[in-house]
């Protein structure tokens, strides 16, 4: 304990909630270790952020003790304020000031000596490359580019104990390494302790220790290789000759034997429920159908990553089940046409954010729209949805034009914004009544679809909470099922998983998945590059332009060399970003 910058001893908070009580920590105890990086990690409502508010002593505990840099936080709570720093999930940037005038203020708020400022301000625009920034306004960022600013304003004084809540979610890939390479920079020149939170669990195996946390309760601490040894023997990648990559994960996802099937790369990769004997599973065992069918199916042992580990002890933990949804009526054939772009653009002022994209996608399809912070896509996938006015091209989707088309129209698009959009102050069931009344449904089908609803994305225990209340899984799946109410034939889906846990996230493509199967089709915006291998098709933009366009197959051969014969598609993206065009930071 004497090596800990942080420890507690049986500490529990409880949180009321209209009519009953959430046990946010459960009789946690347990110490981070002085000079490191520590990972918490867990689902939605596992008391990750609750933690972090503790050690600020923004929170008190209900009990038990909870010591920051051998202080007491409950008794001495400014005393540990003034050694640490924290950023939460929503840092507090000034948007209408500039860069420059953020840092005076936090500094400012810090009380860190001007004579001292400059030399400051300095290394950190220089460490988080914003140095040509430092006059723009803070709201004209780019998400990466406000995340690296967050970081700076709580880096003016430099703390003893760094805070970092989820503090890369809804940043693109390049600008997530640029903040893991400074996170680093701070340990090993100042010996600055880290305790993040992350959802990313890429990230997590990058710590020097893991913390997992479950409804409150401590599950596992240690370094990440031992979570991972939890899973040898049972890892495995399947490929089998001409097979789409959804269908192949969804006969494997049903198989008895397998806990969790991943669409990677070429194939699904699989944690097995339990150790194989035989090292390798037999192909019959996993796909009778396709071996009586003749396919070459080929399995392999692959070695277990953390998120495998993570997948096994939560998915266990919760008794996991198959997802249903209903079936979606789709009528047209897989050739036609649901989506066309040509020269599409848009200007603000003199700034182009789209500049001349064509593409078109096809009923049934999932198509990616990818791109760093700033990239134009956000921009571009408002204009399809009618949301965002043309400068000059044309979109048109399912045969027409959404700026001008009817409500009749409309009613066969379904939309989940990037922010949470539904109504905090109401229920969950007066949301899904809303959004049902307001795509024409009424009276018995109506009452229908919501009871839908509930069972489907297991809502029933929250329906009457409002939704500002939920956690952030479930504020997640009400989003997925009010865009799905009127049973529409085109889903737009705008960062839909960003911040959300792994298994959130796998519950969430499952349901897409099996919708796209049903001709639903599907266009995506997401960070997550492992997401983008559920894409048919895909285009990367930068600045306005499309960057690359084609499978994630394509996307991995633009970037395949002899360094890194078998790319992901994160390496893939970063590639191409950076072997084409860097972000400028605007927005």
């Amino acid at each position: 304990m004497s090596k800990a910058i942080l420890t507690l001893s049986q500490v529990n908070k409880t949180f009321d909630s209209q009519d009953y009580q959430v046990k946010a920590i459960d009789d946690m105890s347990f110490a981070v270790k002085t000079g490191k990086v520590t990972g918490l990690i867990g689902p939605d409502g596992a008391g990750k952020t609750t933690l972090m508010r503790l050690a600020c002593g923004i929170l008190t505990a209900d009990s038990g003790k909870f010591e920051v840099m051998g202080i007491d936080v409950t008794k001495e709570p400014l005393q540990v304020q003034s050694q640490i720093g924290y950023m939460p999930q929503r840092f507090g940037l000034y948007e209408d000031l500039t860069v420059q005038e953020n840092l005076d203020l936090y500094a400012d708020l810090q009380n860190v000596a001007k004579d001292k400022r400059q030399a400051r301000y300095d290394e950190l625009m220089h460490m988080t490359g914003m140095s040509p920034f430092t006059g723009r306004l803070a709201g004209k960022l780019s998400g990466g580019m406000k995340q690296k600013l967050g970081l700076a304003c709580t880096l003016i004084r430099s703390p003893k104990l760094l805070l970092l809540d989820e503090p890369t979610v809804g940043v693109d890939p390049v600008s997530r390494r640029e903040l893991w390479e400074i996170v680093y920079r701070q340990v090993q020149e100042q010996g600055m302790s880290v305790l993040l939170s992350t959802a990313y669990l890429d990230e997590a195996e990058r710590c020097d220790e893991v913390v997992l946390l479950h409804e409150g309760k401590l599950i596992m601490q240690g370094d990440p290789d031992e979570f991972s040894q939890g899973v040898n023997g049972r890892v495995f990648q399947v490929r089998v000759e001409n097979s789409k990559h959804r269908s192949l994960q969804q006969k494997l996802s049903q198989n008895p034997m397998v806990l969790d099937a991943l669409i990677e790369g070429e194939g699904v990769r699989l944690v097995m429920i339990e150790q194989n004997e035989q090292s390798v599973p037999k192909a019959e065992d996993l796909l009778p159908d396709m071996v009586k069918a003749n396919k070459k199916v080929n399995i392999k042992a692959v070695a277990p990553r953390f998120e495998d580990a993570f997948i096994a002890r939560l998915k266990n933990k919760q008794n996991s089940k198959g997802l249903s949804i209903a079936e979606i009526q789709v009528s047209g054939s897989a050739d036609d046409e649901v989506i066309r772009v040509e020269d599409l653009t848009r200007k603000f002022g003199d700034f182009t954010a789209v500049d001349k994209i064509n593409f078109h996608v096809k009923r049934g399809e999932i198509f990616g729209l990818l791109g760093a912070n700033g990239a134009g896509k956000s921009t571009a996938f408002r204009m399809l949805c009618g949301l965002l006015p043309v400068s000059s091209g044309k979109v048109a989707v399912a045969g027409m034009d959404l700026r001008v088309a009817t409500a009749s129209a409309r009613r066969k698009i379904g939309y989940m914004a990037q922010k949470f959009s539904l109504y905090t102050d109401l229920s969950v069931k007066q949301n899904l009544k809303f959004f049902s009344s307001a795509y024409g449904l009424r009276k018995e089908a109506q009452q229908d679809r919501i009871d839908w609803a509930l069972e489907t994305f297991e809502l029933q225990e929250y329906q009457d909470t409002n939704a500002g209340n939920l956690p952030l899984g479930y504020k997640q799946r009400l989003s997925f099922a009010a865009a799905l109410m009127h049973e529409p034939e085109i889903l737009f889906l705008d960062e839909p998983t960003s911040g959300v846990d792994p298994l959130a996230r796998r519950e969430f493509w499952q349901r897409t998945n099996a919708l796209a199967e049903m001709g639903v089709t599907v266009l995506v915006t997401t960070h997550f590059m492992d997401e983008a291998n559920y894409c048919d098709y895909l285009v990367i933009m930068s600045k306005g332009k499309i960057l690359a366009s084609g499978t994630p197959l394509d996307m991995k051969n633009l970037a395949r060399t002899e360094a890194q014969p078998d790319p992901s598609m994160e390496d893939a993206f970063i590639y191409l970003i950076q072997e084409k065009e860097q972000p400028d930071g605007s927005e």
